[in-house]
């Protein structure tokens, strides 16, 4: 159990944020503990004949199933949501001396270091331990082929699901106060007054100085919650609300009598608005000049099936109530 106990300063320094580095990070530890008929199933069968194109070898040594993962890999936020790049150039910008001993500490994990091929990863590990700066250079170099492989092609969808997590939590935040919203936040999550639990397989206390607590949802850490203790801000590690939708929408356009009916463009529109997403998601998503795609919501919403609502600069789309009883009767759609 980790006990991170909160000061009034804290209190008022409690915010979210969400990074595609980190998401990027986190799913290295999916590829060596999820099963391919699990929650990240279609994930999985999806990207690993692909994988042999970055340099797996290095990435899944310094990013373990289990355990450590060394804190250079999962830098803090500075805003809501940084892009890919953003978070990489932070990674690339590590102090050296950093990255050896977080590293030296990897090696001499206990439980990160279980599984076949220790000696190997020590190996690997030992040449990054000794040059720095170089091996700093592959990792990043690595991570972002692996970005471009794994996450990238699924971004705008994994996106969605972590707004619509936020609005969620911001919505628990406004009802019921930092209680309801800790205590809500994840099964492995408490709150008993100043202090937050967090079931872990170790114990440690930590406290947050004023530094705040940062909230992050990520895809890739379910079943996990994951801790951070260090400067310049603690952060928990989450899994976000409705993770099961989040490979089930269609990917490809299918005959079905709800095409028939509403157009086979419209129709897997429809069966992608399970999640809020923005026009600009959707029309990555879909192939979709802007003009097009606005034509169809346009329809859509003139017909109750699809809502709308801003978040800050965007607009983002979500299904309505009609329009999931509408799809869930079509049998072309699941």
């Amino acid at each position: 159990m980790i006990y991170l106990h909160l000061g009034v300063e804290d209190l008022g320094r409690i915010r979210f944020a969400f990074s595609p580095a980190w998401e990027t990070v986190t799913s290295l530890r999916t590829l060596g503990t999820a099963a391919d008929t699990g929650l990240h199933g279609w994930w999985l069968r999806a990207v690993r004949p692909r994988l042999g194109q970055a340099d797996m070898r290095l990435l899944t040594a310094v990013v373990r199933p289990r355990g450590y993962i060394p804190d250079f890999l999962h830098p803090f936020p500075p805003r809501r949501a940084p892009s890919f790049e953003a978070g990489l150039a932070q990674i690339a910008a590590s102090e050296p001396q950093i990255v050896a001993a977080e590293l030296a500490h990897l090696a001499e994990h206990p439980l990160a270091q279980q599984g076949p091929g220790r000696q190997a990863r020590l190996d690997l590990l030992s040449q990054v331990i000794a040059n720095p700066v170089a091996g700093l250079s592959r990792i990043v170099a690595e991570l972002e082929r692996y970005w471009k492989i794994a996450l990238a092609p699924y971004w705008p969808r994994v996106r969605s699901l972590l707004d619509a997590d936020l609005a969620f939590r911001l919505d628990q935040l406004a009802v019921g106060g930092v209680q309801q919203l800790l205590s809500t936040l994840h099964p492995l999550v408490s709150i008993d007054r100043d202090t937050v639990r967090v079931v872990k397989y170790y114990e440690g206390q930590a406290d947050l100085r004023g530094r705040g607590l940062l909230l992050i949802p990520c895809a890739f850490a379910w079943p996990d919650v994951i801790v951070r203790t260090a400067d310049p801000q603690p952060a928990l590690t989450y899994a976000p609300r409705g993770l099961g939708r989040l490979w089930e929408a269609p990917h490809t356009q299918h005959r079905s009598p709800l095409g028939d009916v509403l157009g086979h463009t419209r129709a897997t529109l429809l069966g992608q608005l399970d999640l809020p997403m923005t026009t600009t998601q959707l029309a990555t998503l879909l192939r979709l000049t802007a003009p097009t795609l606005n034509a169809h919501l346009k329809s859509l919403q003139a017909a109750g099936l699809v809502s709308s609502r801003r978040d800050g600069r965007y607009i983002l789309y979500v299904r309505t109530d009609l329009g999931e009883r509408l799809l869930a009767g079509s049998p072309g759609h699941k």
